[in-house]
């Protein structure tokens, strides 16, 4: 490409840019009939927009959220173990370096941290960091749920709903809590109950994290005037670091923890 040629298109993007912001100030405000306040507080109590499920009763978007995720996941694991692992070979190809990279990651994470017993904590921590992941980014597909009363909203991040991330920080806590007795026993209950403020650390953690990326491009999304090249901007970028920070924080906060529960206690030298 020429130099005229990029300052042409230079040119063309400045038009465009001043073209969009001239009218989000002409056009009027969000016609709305709920306040800002209204659509904010239904983002983290979800008392008004609730998904009908089977037409049995009516729960959150964060329920439906996570039983879309969870299923994604597994379709997608399904057609790795059926069409990619069966040609693995010595010499790997760029799908198998991307699985192979992946699981390893988080295997070294579970040694490194577990030592005495990692087995299971390799494929736990592996499976939430997924999840987590992936339910983060499912924000930016727009998967449209129509609410009980037929209106429709966009598909939100599981963990975003206070359900789900106390769910997710309690089972962990219950990995560690297993992982402890296993290895030592009672001392190893001892030892877990300790930091029994450690599930509600991570369960609020979670969702603080992920609300506030919900929230944020709400409120973007509410007014016209914003809603015309920053959301792009917002959501993606608050999109992936949530996706990666919180995967990274709760995996290395589970495989530390568990390999301090799981270490064997030493006995003590008789005299």
């Amino acid at each position: 490409m020429s130099k005229k040629q990029r300052i042409k298109n230079i040119i063309v993007i400045l038009c465009l840019a001043i073209i969009c912001l001239v009218a989000s100030f002409l056009c009027k405000g969000n016609t709305s009939t709920e306040s800002i306040q209204e659509v904010m507080k239904d983002g983290v109590l979800h008392e008004t927009n609730k998904i009908s499920l089977f037409g049995f009763m009516d729960v959150n978007p964060g329920l439906v959220s996570g039983f879309v995720v969870t299923g994604i996941i597994l379709f997608i694991a399904l057609m790795i173990r059926l069409f990619l692992i069966p040609k693995f070979k010595m010499v790997p190809s760029k799908p198998q370096i991307i699985v192979e990279t992946i699981v390893g990651y988080f295997v070294n994470l579970a040694k490194s941290n577990s030592p005495h017993r990692n087995k299971f904590l390799g494929a736990y921590i592996f499976a939430a960091g997924v999840y987590i992941f992936i339910g983060t980014l499912s924000e930016l597909f727009g998967i449209q749920l129509i609410t009980a009363q037929g209106l429709s909203v966009s598909m939100s991040a599981p963990l975003s709903d206070i359900n789900g991330a106390i769910s997710l920080g309690c089972l962990s806590y219950l990995v560690i809590l297993s992982g402890g007795i296993v290895s030592n026993g009672i001392k190893g209950v001892g030892k877990t109950l300790k930091d029994f403020s450690l599930p509600i650390s991570m369960s609020f953690r979670l969702f603080g994290a992920l609300l506030s990326g919900l929230l944020v491009t709400e409120l973007v999304y509410y007014y016209i005037q914003l809603s015309f090249v920053l959301p792009v901007i917002v959501g993606i970028l608050f999109t992936l670091l949530h996706a990666l920070i919180q995967a990274y924080v709760l995996t290395m906060l589970t495989a530390l923890f568990y390999g301090e529960v799981s270490e064997p206690s030493q006995k003590k030298a008789k005299a």
